[in-house]
């Protein structure tokens, strides 16, 4: 039964990086002017296009965008704020995700 219990310790542990780096590749970016579907699209085809991005989402009531990165990618502000400027927005703000 130890063993187990043991073995159980070593799989977490494992697994504790991968997802430390998972959230290391989270951005929020807030966004003025996002008002409806039409807007969220917008927004998300800009930012699909930036390389190494995984998974967005749109949040329209708070007007933010919470992208993720795929493993060894890393967005940086310019590159969020030119998406959001090509998608006809204003940038509002800029978070590193981590921890959360």
């Amino acid at each position: 039964m130890s063993i187990l219990r043991i073995a159980a310790v070593f799989i977490a542990l494992a697994a504790f990086p991968a997802i430390a780096q998972a959230d290391a590749n989270r951005y929020e970016i807030g966004v003025d002017g996002l008002s409806c579907p039409f807007c969220s699209y917008g927004i998300e085809k800009e930012l699909s296009a930036v390389k190494g991005v995984d998974t967005l989402g749109v949040d329209i009531k708070r007007g933010v965008v919470t992208v993720r990165m795929k493993a060894g990618a890393s967005l940086d502000e310019a590159q969020a704020r030119k998406a959001t400027k090509d998608a006809g927005f204003k940038m509002r703000s800029f978070t590193r995700l981590s921890g959360k």
